[in-house]
């Protein structure tokens, strides 16, 4: 067998049968071993930041990692931003990157680059295969870091001499292993504060925010008063009106600071600490107030669902019901605005719905106007590298091809990755993509004001403003073989919106706002 074949076998072995690819001439012995295995989807993104948001969308509805292929140092570099994303997600991923031979690199090639080397910070693990005999020990290995909870990034890079030599055997991978179980000591901890009577709240992160953890966090919202929260951005969040609603930090430094303002312990299951996405002159850096105490019930790679049933079940939280359900507001009707959108997507939402929200400026809020639609699952951009809705829509749609994929997307990330939309209509994903067409880098404008720039000159408008000329969403989507309709009122919208629930395959809709 050689180093391919047992690449594939070994990964295929695992479970990992879903190959997001952008490979090169490196990479023909692996393409030949995908090609000898049935059983393995593979699907060709056109860019690697596609290639990479699509196995993080995949890991995070699937549950289970995906595989990527990129192409010699350079196309990881393409690949990068998204890899960011999906290690701040916590999701699992297997990253395999082609190289040139081993003793072809001393020529010193137009692709030469140190992979490894630009693999590492942007992974929880980096290996480089030496020997087809070998070569099976690194991808089990490589499984097995990405199966680390919560999940991990894992890159492998494989020289060509390697992935087509003989002499390659597969090796057995670990079954991933189980959530660590919270001390006694966290849990006692926890109880007392929230017997305390003080102003506490529980923000809630990785599998604490779906159904089984906010259920049970709900319990103890309501028996003792405190607080639920989301973080900033987060890998997924089950929504629906039999769930109490989170509240999500939100962007903006001052608003943020008076969502938290008051608080005397914030508990994080599954969370970081809130602080500000970036420094501003005469603002903190933290955003929970400076007396505020954090305590940590679940850290990473602890059971915190089971942490939070454990508490509810201690504070006498088991005869509490679950919040009578909530009903959605009607379709807005009017002017089409960032609001009336997040209105109409919050009454329209079809049951199982994935949402996939890199909105930006024009979503701030979305969260909070569809908390009362119809069950779904909500997906974030979770490290803040912009470019992700799209390849992150597609990702969750080949792991629930059943469901009704919606990405709401702003203009200026969309071009980063409108590739995406020719792999949905190639594997013809059910995906409603709603880009908000406001022609502009509006959260620049924003974050310039916050430096104290209120009259932006020739140079630095240039540099925010989407016109001269206006991006055509509907041609590009057709270009891409995506068909698209452009929408200037409510009306339009919800009509655009409804058909595209009922449909086949992807649609785009350009909201003029």
């Amino acid at each position: 067998m050689n180093g391919a074949d047992c690449v594939v076998r070994t990964l295929m072995a695992a479970g990992v049968d879903v190959c997001f690819a952008n490979p090169g001439t490196s990479e023909m012995a692996l393409v030949a071993a995908l090609d000898r295995a049935p059983g393995m989807k593979c699907i060709l993104g056109l860019f690697e930041g596609v290639v990479t948001g699509a196995a993080d969308g995949y890991a995070r509805m699937a549950g289970k990692p995906a595989v990527c292929l990129l192409h010699c140092g350079p196309g990881l570099a393409n690949g990068l931003a998204n890899l960011h994303n999906a290690r701040r997600a916590g999701v699992p991923l297997v990253n395999i990157v082609g190289d040139h031979a081993t003793y072809h690199r001393a020529y010193f090639p137009p692709l030469a680059a140190d992979a490894e080397a630009a693999a590492r910070p942007f992974s929880h693990w980096v290996a480089t295969a030496t020997a087809a005999e070998t070569i099976g020990h690194d991808v089990a290995a490589a499984i097995e870091a990405a199966n680390a909870p919560p999940g991990k990034v894992a890159s492998l890079i494989v020289p060509a001499n390697i992935a087509w030599s003989e002499g390659a055997s597969v090796r057995g991978v670990a079954p991933p292993p189980a959530a660590v179980a919270v001390p006694t000591d966290a849990l006692r901890r926890v109880v007392e504060i929230l017997k305390s009577g003080e102003p506490a709240a529980v923000m809630l992160g990785g599998s604490s925010s779906l159904e089984a953890g906010l259920s049970e966090a709900g319990k103890v919202a309501k028996l003792i008063g405190a607080r639920l929260f989301g973080q900033m951005f987060n890998t997924r969040i089950t929504r629906g009106p039999h769930l109490p609603a989170l509240e999500l930090v939100p962007y903006n430094v001052d608003m943020a600071l008076e969502k938290l303002s008051g608080l005397k312990h914030i508990i994080l299951c599954g969370a970081r600490p809130p602080v500000a996405f970036f420094a501003y002159p005469g603002k903190p850096s933290s955003l929970a107030p400076p007396d505020c105490q954090f305590t940590v019930l679940a850290g990473e790679g602890e059971d915190g669902v089971g942490a939070l049933a454990a508490v509810a079940e201690e504070l006498g939280c088991g005869k509490i019901s679950r919040p009578a359900p909530r009903k959605a507001a009607k379709p807005a009707t009017g002017v089409l605005t960032p609001e009336s959108i997040a209105q109409s997507v919050g009454a329209l939402l079809p049951e199982g719905a994935v949402v996939v929200n890199e909105a930006l400026t024009s979503g701030r809020n979305l969260f909070a106007m569809t908390a009362d639609a119809a069950p779904h699952d909500w997906l974030e951009l979770t490290g803040g590298a912009i470019g992700i809705g799209i390849p992150l829509a597609t990702g969750a749609a080949v792991a629930c091809p059943d469901r009704r994929t919606v990405c709401l997307q702003a203009d200026g990330s969309a071009m980063y990755t409108l590739q995406g939309l020719w792999t949905q209509a190639r594997e013809n994903l059910n995906v409603t993509t709603v880009i908000y067409a406001n022609r502009a880098y509006a959260i620049l404008k924003q974050e310039l004001v916050s430096l104290g720039v209120t009259e932006p000159g020739r140079n630095a408008t240039d540099m925010m403003d989407l016109g001269r000329p206006d991006l055509d969403w509907v041609s590009l989507a057709k270009g891409m073989g995506v068909e698209g309709i452009r929408v200037r009122n409510a009306k339009q919208f919800n009509d655009a919106f409804k058909a595209s629930l009922g449909r086949s395959g992807p649609f785009l809709i350009e909201a003029v706002i």
